[in-house]
């Protein structure tokens, strides 16, 4: 199983996720419908747009900080927002143990998140670094001492980003795909060099899937299809994965 051990000297005791329950959902587990994969357990979350240098950014909270203990702040993969990424991890029992005991910040990159105005023509994304750049708002918005960093894919690399450039505002990270020449990139680039057209969310499904996964068009692959081409405006997405590549 999944172990993450001595996640942050706060005192958080080590966690297994075992494999009799497993942390996501597999090829044959079957989802619940869309309305029910988005929105599980969304009643304490407050919703925040907080000013940075490089825009507003779009943020949901639960909890307030708690004396020295560091806040949970993640961050979305590229085709994604908060929910599709985070909320099945979040809402497994095991990780509601522990996020009793911390305040945790959801962040969704500029214009990713659900209902997101779209963005006008012409307007310049921030880059990687400005991405990284933003959060120090979010920490002293909320009052955070500092934050552990859950970031996957995009998010990894805005995270490591933002711990090399304010090393004092973060205790921890856990960083999952962060190598963005990973199988899924290869093959978009495959791709891309041999002059095959694909829709958008083609692009993100090679991301985020093996191509087994996606040739054998599994459940899990069937609902982010849906989702990623639903829950985030097109147009803004297309601009964030245009910086991330």
């Amino acid at each position: 199983g999944l172990l993450l051990q001595e996640m942050t000297m706060a005192g958080l005791h080590e966690l297994c996720f075992t494999e009799e329950k497993p942390l996501l959902r597999g090829q044959d587990a079957e989802l619940e419908n869309s309305d029910v994969f988005l929105s599980a357990v969304d009643t304490d979350w407050k919703e925040h747009d907080i000013e940075t240098p490089y825009g507003l950014l779009h943020v949901v909270i639960r909890g307030s900080p708690k004396g020295n203990r560091p806040a949970i702040l993640t961050y979305h993969d590229v085709g994604l927002n908060h929910k599709l990424c985070f909320n099945t991890f979040f809402n497994y029992e095991d990780m509601q143990e522990i996020t009793k005991h911390f305040v945790v910040c959801h962040v969704d990159a500029p214009g990713q998140q659900a209902g997101a105005s779209q963005f006008p023509q012409g307007y310049q994304y921030p880059s990687m670094d400005q991405l990284a750049a933003m959060l120090p708002s979010v920490v002293q918005h909320f009052g955070f001492k500092y934050v552990i960093g859950i970031g996957v894919g995009a998010g990894a690399y805005v995270l490591a980003k933002f711990a090399l450039i304010f090393p004092d505002l973060v205790e921890g990270l856990v960083l999952m795909n962060i190598d963005p020449n990973g199988k899924g990139w290869i093959d978009w680039a495959a791709a891309k060099l041999s002059g095959l057209t694909s829709t958008l969310t083609d692009t993100v499904l090679s991301h985020l899937f093996s191509q087994e996964e996606l040739v054998n068009n599994t459940e899990l692959v069937q609902s982010y299809r849906q989702q990623i081409g639903s829950a985030v405006n097109q147009f803004n997405l297309q601009l964030f994965l245009n910086m991330y590549n």
